[in-house]
């Protein structure tokens, strides 16, 4: 990745809990040689928050939404109201955060029979809005059955022919394809492995780099820049933990080792 083509996302937990937040984001997207600055959110505060990160240098979110209906979206989100976060999905709209990006998590027996009815709703907005499902990844125990994406294309045809996109749409995990109008993204880290086309790294609040969302075990910068390395030792410290990037991950749908830590602590 040049210089000219960094892309940032805040993640979190959440970022958006953040007193700082709106001077966080005008000081990355100051950053010669940032061109992309997005934040992946529950949403909750986006509708009191969207235009004025916009102002400041936002240029796009991706909201986790994992259910429509709003008694099980508050049993997964332990708490969450699905009434905010779709006042802030039209905010974001408002403010021009786009395209849109939705993601949910499909959990077996849990929110799975939602997949088309997500992929309809999302039809309304298919010019700005790109829907992305995501295979639910085992971090500290494995609390949910696994649905392949295979499954959930399967399911999408009910509403017509589920087809390849034609174009990359930004530079993650996702494989793209087009539901009629509608832009879809499958995130499949268990059963479409992308890990020999993942070129991300993860700035953690404590300073850890990971390059994988799997392995834990990189050292920690902020530790390295308190002990006082200059920038010579901090870029080859950087380099070594790149170039040491493991193959891949050993999750599978049925055993395998689970991810370590846990995703709130991580970010997606």
């Amino acid at each position: 990745m040049c210089s000219s083509d960094l892309r940032v996302r805040l993640t979190g937990g959440e970022p958006l809990v953040r007193r700082d937040i709106g001077q966080l984001v005008a000081s990355i997207a100051a950053i010669p040689g940032v061109e992309d600055l997005s934040m992946t959110t529950n949403a909750h505060s986006l509708a009191r928050l969207a235009a004025p990160l916009a102002a400041r240098g936002l240029r796009r979110v991706n909201v986790s939404l994992d259910s429509l209906d709003p008694t099980r979206f508050s049993t997964i989100t332990r708490g969450g109201h699905l009434d905010a976060v779709l006042d802030g999905i039209a905010a974001a709209r408002a403010a021009g955060l786009l395209p849109l990006k939705i993601n949910m998590v499909v959990m077996k027996g849990v929110n799975d029979d939602e997949i088309v009815p997500m992929a309809r709703w999302a039809t309304q907005h298919a010019e700005d809005t790109i829907l992305r499902f995501i295979e639910y990844m085992p971090f500290d125990g494995r609390w949910h059955e696994n649905v392949s994406a295979g499954e959930m294309r399967a399911r999408l045809a009910e509403l017509g022919p589920v087809e390849p996109h034609a174009e990359a749409l930004g530079a993650g995990p996702a494989a793209y394809w087009t539901v009629g109008p509608l832009r879809v993204g499958f995130i499949a880290p268990l059963t479409e492995h992308f890990c020999a086309r993942c070129n991300r790294l993860r700035l953690l609040a404590d300073g850890h780099l990971r390059t994988c969302l799997a392995h834990e075990d990189t050292p920690s910068l902020r530790d390295l820049l308190r002990q006082g390395v200059d920038d010579a030792r901090l870029a080859e410290v950087i380099r070594t933990i790149v170039l040491g990037k493991p193959a891949g991950h050993e999750a599978e749908t049925d055993g395998g080792r689970f991810f370590e830590g846990v995703m709130t602590g991580i970010g997606g």
